[in-house]
């Protein structure tokens, strides 16, 4: 059996599979023209998937990790759903453009093990009866304020997905193997789901992609979301 890959961390061993074991984490997705969206994926290994004529997949996430070898920490993204350019559809996978989190651990942790664009920002999560909102702010400007429905969770009969996750290390485009399991709420065409976008330029990005006032075509809430990161590989 071969040796666990291991990193040194801010003076603490990461040791991977890094486990997931208990977070909260919700989604929205939405069509955003593929011409911009793709114009926003730094280098060219990389083309965004068209899901339908001129259509590709933008994914906002706010994620709650509660027990996670990482640590305790909040975290939101902005996704695409992507494959490498030699690639067919069936290499789909996420790219994330941005990856922001309120701990600095996590966030050395993710760029240096995995090249995931993490920047450490101030992230609120609030929690109602029905909803879930993540706020994040940079630079002291509002970006934007996702707020989804927590729903009634459906069984996925405890079945792990396994999605590849792309990126950049050192200009080099690797890919990480991430599943994630648990139930989830699924909330096809997005009713309940609010954006609110700010002032920062990342918000004007969001606008750009036609984000403001937008209805996503689905929102996904998983209440105990549980799941791996496995060690990253070079794409030949």
């Amino acid at each position: 059996m071969a040796a666990a890959e291991t990193f040194q961390i801010q003076g603490r061993e990461v040791i991977l599979p890094c486990i997931v074991r208990d977070a909260g984490s919700g989604n929205a997705m939405y069509l955003v023209p593929a011409e911009a969206a793709q114009k926003l994926l730094p280098g060219d290994a990389y083309e965004v998937l068209e899901v339908a004529p001129g259509q590709a997949q933008l994914i906002l996430g706010i994620i709650d990790y509660r027990d996670n070898d990482l640590g305790d920490y909040n975290e939101m993204a902005i996704i695409f759903l992507v494959k490498p350019r030699s690639a067919g559809a069936d290499a789909a996978g996420t790219f994330i453009y941005k990856l922001p989190v309120n701990q600095a651990f996590t966030c050395e942790a993710g760029c240096t093990i995995w090249g995931f664009p993490k920047s450490v920002e101030k992230i609120d999560m609030t929690y109602t009866e029905a909803t879930v909102s993540g706020r994040l702010e940079m630079d002291g400007q509002h970006v934007f304020t996702l707020t989804v429905p927590r729903g009634q969770a459906e069984s996925l009969a405890g079945d792990e997905t396994q999605t590849p996750t792309y990126t950049y290390i050192a200009g080099i485009p690797h890919a990480t193997a991430f599943s994630t399991g648990g139930a989830n709420a699924l909330n096809a065409g997005g009713e309940g789901v609010v954006l609110e976008l700010g002032d920062h330029p990342l918000a004007g990005e969001l606008r750009g992609l036609g984000l403001e006032g937008a209805q996503p075509v689905m929102s996904v809430w998983n209440e105990h979301m549980t799941g791996s990161f496995g060690p990253e590989s070079k794409l030949a």
